[in-house]
């Protein structure tokens, strides 16, 4: 009599409960959470969420965007157009602040409160627009310097040397002092601060990069076949531009400082034009009968500087993780 295989009772149990167990649905949109809670996470996410909980950096981008709006609507600020003559009058020169003239009013009648307030668009524009040029111009050829090395390298840097034996102050009053009168107006200024200030943008990008282009993943870019540009563009200057961006913002309330500097001496922003340099340099011989048109100029001068240099210490703070 042949054997009839039994079956075996847990195993038949086993696959009672597979086949009658109910599929389990996941309920909508939890694939999606799960995609992004398992993202890596990048240096400059990780920058943002320690950026966004920095009561130093919120506090200086909000004064910040106020500034930005003041330069660029001024109009919203103030009903009065200090570049028309005609706001001004000479007979109420160095009046106290009023109801109609919360500031009082200069030397010349006009309302310093309007004049602080268009006066932010010319300083700010100066810093904004050298800091962009002085980052990009450096950036790129520390980059370039950086990455190909060798003579190219050697040149540029020695270039870089003869730029910063020149006192960067001076320099820019002989720029502007020789310059003034071709009708470039205030980016005389820019021109003047822009070629004196590259060097430090190009001497950072040159090292972030020098120190990258040892690294393990722009070894095996090269090994596998990138080109010498893929290279720069896609793996060194992603991974070498934190610095760069932390320097160009703390640089930006110097150069506005540098701009109110010139100004000051007679190089800078010229009338008709407004900028806080100028304004405090108008009120400097009138200062112990009228002290208010130089203190708000430089009290919002002050400010403005103050909160880029904040703003770029948080950056730096959450760019870089040994200060974490």
């Amino acid at each position: 009599m042949s054997d009839i295989p039994q079956a075996d009772p847990a195993a038949s149990e086993t696959q009672t409960l597979t086949t009658d167990k109910a599929p389990v649905t996941a309920p909508p949109g939890s694939g999606r959470r799960r995609k992004k809670e398992d993202r890596p996470a990048s240096l400059w996410s990780d920058a943002w969420h320690d950026l966004r909980r920095r009561p130093m950096f919120i506090f200086s981008l909000a004064l910040i965007a106020i500034l930005l709006v003041m330069s660029f609507w001024p109009s919203l600020f103030t009903s009065i157009n200090p570049l028309d003559a005609r706001s001004c009058d000479l007979a109420t020169a160095r009046q106290g602040p009023s109801a109609g003239h919360l500031f009082g009013r200069d030397n010349l009648g006009c309302d310093v409160y309007a004049r602080t307030i268009y006066g932010a668009s010319n300083s700010i524009l100066i810093g904004v627009s050298t800091t962009v040029i002085t980052a990009v111009v450096g950036g790129l050829l520390g980059l370039i310097a950086g990455a190909r090395g060798g003579l190219t390298d050697t040149v540029s840097s020695r270039v870089t040397e003869v730029f910063f034996a020149i006192p960067q102050i001076l320099g820019a009053l002989l720029i502007t002092a020789t310059f003034r009168d071709k009708g470039l107006g205030i980016w005389i200024v820019v021109i003047a601060l822009s070629v004196l200030a590259w060097p430090m943008t190009f001497r950072i990008m040159r090292a972030a990069v020098i120190t990258a282009r040892s690294q393990d993943f722009v070894i095996a870019a090269r090994a596998l076949g990138a080109s010498q540009s893929r290279v720069m563009f896609g793996h060194l200057l992603p991974n070498a531009i934190a610095p760069v961006i932390v320097v160009a913002t703390i640089n930006l309330g110097g150069f506005i400082a540098a701009e109110a500097a010139l100004s000051f001496l007679g190089v800078g922003v010229q009338s008709p034009d407004i900028s806080w340099g100028l304004m405090i340099a108008d009120a400097r011989n009138r200062f112990l009968e009228a002290p208010l048109p130089l203190v708000f100029p430089a009290v919002f001068l002050s400010v403005t500087v103050l909160a880029f240099i904040m703003l770029g210490d948080a950056v730096r703070d959450a760019l870089d993780p040994k200060l974490r």
